[in-house]
């Protein structure tokens, strides 16, 4: 029996006035998780929130580890789920256990991946980020489930700076033209480069397979990149992402054009978002680049494109659904 009859968090505060989110972040727990048909164990990170009351003066921050606890054990003792149910289960206790109008998950958790070594064949190791994001309230749930992973990226601006200066130098020494195309066909043109980092998430109720969102974002750069290389792989990463140029605009939409095409299942009221950061060598700053909205609203935008190719004055807006205004539609006040 509890000896402290006075329950401070309900009484009424000083200021009356409602909370969007109330919660903890950046809780560590080990979780089992279904992933690719094997259950696993992954170190994950957990933020939980859920909504006040204006009358109410503080949630029970106790009650969100309570929560997050009691259904790691669940799953310890039952079949593991994956990553997008768990985020959407726990979101749904957590507005019970608070009372609340409405409660929110965000997972991130890390779990190693075998790679092979382009050139040398070697098993080396990657440290991928699966991750999950889901709202409850009485209307119900949703959920997006997504990828964080690294890759390469090479600049083509100063790929093309280079490419000019070096044709006028050839040209100088006396190369031809013929020569000059033989020579830019074969050498990879030197540019700075930037490790960068990119996030897919998907929002629907189909199955997502993680992996398949790991390949759309390393494919979407100019090269993946490895641990372990010898110096062959090294030669091999470094000539594929120099024959690949993309800034940080280009990785985005490659998101958007390789998952339409892989995932050419998601409903028109599916979402998606896709962001990269790219981690610049020659600045002391990062750029970054996001597109995100309901799919048909990206495939709307796409369709007005094609049927206006040669417009220079031409504008689409980009201001589509975003993601707190499409987890609130069932998952919302």
């Amino acid at each position: 029996m509890d000896q402290f009859k006075r329950d401070v968090q309900k009484e009424k505060p000083s200021f009356i006035v409602g909370l969007n989110r109330v919660g903890v972040t950046n809780i560590q727990k080990i979780i089992r998780i279904k992933n690719n048909g094997k259950e696993n164990l992954f170190y994950s990170t957990i933020d939980i929130f859920a909504d006040l009351l204006p009358q109410q003066k503080g949630a029970h921050m106790s009650r969100f580890d309570e929560t997050i606890t009691q259904i790691i054990d669940e799953t310890i003792q039952k079949n593991a789920m994956v990553i997008e149910d768990f985020a959407d289960y726990m979101a749904k206790r957590a507005r019970e256990k608070q009372g609340a109008n409405r409660a929110e998950v965000r997972i991130k958790a890390k779990y190693p991946v075998e790679e092979i070594a382009p050139a040398s064949g070697k098993k080396t190791q990657k440290i991928n980020t699966i991750m999950a994001r889901a709202t409850a309230s009485e209307k119900g749930s949703r959920h997006l489930v997504g990828v964080e992973t690294n890759g390469m990226t090479v600049c083509p601006c100063a790929q093309q700076m280079i490419k000019e200066y070096g044709e006028k130098k050839l040209r100088e020494e006396g190369f031809s033209e013929k020569e000059l195309e033989i020579i830019f066909k074969h050498l990879p043109l030197a540019s700075h480069n930037q490790r960068g980092t990119g996030v897919l998430m998907i929002g629907s109720d189909k199955r997502i397979k993680a992996e398949k969102l790991v390949n759309i974002v390393e494919n979407s750069m100019s090269s993946r990149v490895l641990d372990l290389l010898k110096r062959v792989d090294e030669l091999e990463i470094v000539k594929t992402a120099h024959q690949n140029p993309r800034f940080v605009e280009d990785v985005v939409r490659e998101m958007v054009s390789q998952t339409l095409e892989e995932f050419d299942f998601l409903s028109d009221e599916d979402y998606f978002l896709a962001q990269q950061t790219n981690y610049e060598g020659i600045h002391s700053y990062e750029v970054f680049a996001e597109r995100s909205g309901k799919i048909k609203e990206i495939k709307e935008e796409i369709s007005m494109a094609g049927e206006n190719p040669s417009d220079d004055n031409y504008f689409i807006t980009c201001e589509n659904t975003t993601v707190e205004q499409w987890l609130q539609e069932h998952g919302g006040c």
